[in-house]
């Protein structure tokens, strides 16, 4: 029988146990056309690169499946058929994989990397900036008054004058 791999992203309005729910009916569904599902794995919540049918988030499922065509044209279309399942892709692979997939293993490597506190190792922190320095003119006593304007800041009044005024 061909070698197929199924990812499908449910609803992010459900739980885990929900999704795992889904895969079971799947798998009955392959089961029923005569075929197995290899291997199973739960991404866990994962954040879309674009909104889908209003979600931000989806569950992401592998199935690794070892079926016939039918059965899994027919796990397909109940998948068309579900509310809880936004997006769905099944190809067809040579041989199927065994251990974790690249997304369990780029999960497990992720852990290892440096808390973010520390990853600026032993530099130590930028002296160059003082607190006053972010300030234009430094301190508020320091600054001269703008062009135009009183020792307080304020403008001067002058009556504007036109040109029958001044015959």
């Amino acid at each position: 029988m061909p070698y197929y791999e199924c990812v499908f992203i449910a609803r992010q309005d459900i739980s885990a146990p929900q999704v795992e729910a889904l895969t079971d009916n799947f798998a009955k569904i392959v089961e029923e056309g005569s075929g197995t599902v290899a291997k199973r794995e739960y991404w866990g919540l994962r954040g879309l690169s674009f909104r889908i049918r209003k979600n931000r988030k989806g569950h992401y499922m592998l199935l690794n499946l070892d079926a016939p065509p039918a059965a899994v044209l027919e796990m397909e279309r109940q998948m068309r058929l579900n509310e809880d399942i936004i997006r769905h892709l099944t190809i067809r692979v040579e041989e199927l994989q065994e251990g974790p997939s690249a997304i369990m293993l780029s999960r497990s490597t992720r852990d290892d990397r440096p808390r973010r506190d520390d990853r600026f190792g032993d530099r130590p922190p930028r002296e160059d900036r003082h607190r006053e320095d972010r300030f234009r003119g430094g301190e508020r006593s320091e600054r001269r008054p703008a062009a135009g304007t009183d020792a307080d800041g304020a403008g001067s009044w002058q009556p504007a004058t036109s040109s029958q005024d001044q015959e």
